[in-house]
């Protein structure tokens, strides 16, 4: 059982106590935002990442066995997802 709490605020301004609250708000919203923004993987052929990176299927088969590609699979499919082939490309300094 919980009893009655009495909590007495002296010399407190009501900005005091607000603004932990704005603070959870944001983190809150942000949370909702970043939970919600969850779509399912784009899941991508080994052929259709070589269409997508212009190459052909083999070289994308030399860059999964050099690790530079994740595959996945499922029920004897192989599958990448895109986001992951669009993070493997690398920025090059000229």
């Amino acid at each position: 059982m919980v009893k009655n709490k009495i909590t007495q605020l002296h010399g407190l301004e009501p900005q005091d106590l607000l603004t932990p609250l704005d603070c959870l708000r944001k983190q809150l919203e942000e949370l909702k935002r970043t939970l919600s923004d969850k779509s399912p993987a784009e899941l991508l052929s080994r052929k259709e990442v070589a269409l997508l990176l212009k190459t052909n299927p083999q070289t994308i088969n030399n860059w999964t066995n050099e690790g530079k590609l994740k595959l996945y699979g499922l029920g004897g499919r192989r599958y990448y997802k895109r986001n992951e082939v669009e993070q493997a490309l690398i920025e090059l300094n000229q």
